[in-house]
């Protein structure tokens, strides 16, 4: 090589990295820039206390991101994990013996028992989503829309407008509990990260999700068993999404309709803004995680420098427009590069 040719080589090499790394960068970028700012704009920000805080208000939205992590590697969409989870939660409450002033006809049973059934109630809700989207054929961005009014209804028709206090201990403890100090939450979310890491990099199922989400076709000719695939990570999503609600309304104090609705904008928005393609097949929990972070210190911090609560939720808009520009960008170039090469 020529010294003329070394920096034209040196120059490809970084838009190679560039096209190829700027759903990792970006991101990375944003979080690093948001902890500078919000730690120059307010001295309260940068604790150890605040930090916590930022990890335990992720927590819940974190164990929806990862089953929604896996939907999304695979090409497709998830739309009724918020709802999900609150059925989810309000069906633990329901098989829980409730103070009178609660005003709600339940069906009180031992806590375990109301844990297990709670949990079979959102597997049956994913597998049946996974059954229209595999074996009917439905989108599905269609299906879990559907889904979504489905577990919506369930809320409703158990609690009746009412609110449900009571929850079984074991919820309760890792709803809003601590072990020498740290919440458990935060424990339980990190646990189901690093097992959703493992899972995705190291085992045969997770090659077979990027592989369903990066080319279908090519994963069939392989022969995955690309419907079952899909189905499983709809089923995944349904029951992390349920389990996250089961803490959810222990870490509230409560369970009542509509309770996590935001849930479903957030964990979206963290997949997204963590660089994970919507097209599938790219990114994974590391992605997921920064998403996370990006979110939790742009929320925190905006309550620390006291901003309007309404020009907080355009703020979040318009980070999260930012992103799928990114995403979407991001794909174009890796598209125009892979033709070219």
């Amino acid at each position: 090589m020529t010294d003329a040719a070394k920096p034209a080589g040196k120059s490809l090499d970084l838009a190679h990295v560039l096209r190829n790394q700027l759903r990792n960068i970006a991101p990375l970028i944003t979080l690093i820039a948001l902890v500078a700012f919000f730690s120059i704009a307010s001295p309260s920000f940068m604790t150890l206390d605040n930090f916590a805080n930022i990890l335990a208000q992720v927590s819940l939205t974190s164990i929806i991101a990862v089953g929604l992590t896996f939907v999304i590697l695979t090409g497709e969409i998830d739309l009724s994990v918020a709802a999900v989870a609150n059925a989810t939660g309000i069906v633990v409450a329901f098989f829980t013996l409730q103070p009178a002033y609660a005003n709600i006809q339940n069906l009180p049973l031992p806590g375990l028992v109301a844990v297990i059934l709670a949990l079979a109630t959102c597997g049956l809700l994913g597998l049946v989503t996974a059954f229209g989207v595999t074996r009917i054929g439905i989108p599905s961005f269609i299906m879990t829309l559907a889904m979504m009014q489905i577990a919506a209804g369930i809320s409703a028709m158990l609690v009746r407008g009412q609110i449900a206090y009571k929850f079984p201990d074991i919820i309760q403890v890792l709803g809003s509990g601590q072990y020498i100090g740290v919440r458990w939450l935060i424990i339980v979310a990190m646990l189901v990260l690093l097992i959703a890491h493992l899972v995705l990099t190291y085992t045969r199922f997770g090659r077979y999700v990027y592989m369903t989400g990066g080319n279908r076709d090519a994963a069939e000719y392989s022969g995955v068993n690309v419907k079952f695939i899909i189905g499983a990570v709809m089923v995944i999503s349904a029951v992390l999404s349920g389990f996250s609600g089961m803490l959810g309304v222990a870490y509230f104090g409560s369970a009542q309709q509509n309770q996590f609705d935001t849930f479903l904008l957030d964990a979206i928005a963290a997949v997204v803004v963590g660089g994970t393609s919507l097209f599938g097949g790219r990114g994974g929990i590391g992605n997921t995680i920064i998403g996370l972070l990006v979110l939790g210190v742009l929320n925190n911090g905006l309550d620390h420098v006291n901003i309007d609560s309404f020009l907080k939720i355009l703020i979040r808009g318009l980070i999260l427009l930012i992103a799928l520009v990114v995403n979407v960008y991001a794909q174009m170039m890796r598209d125009s590069s892979t033709a070219t090469e």
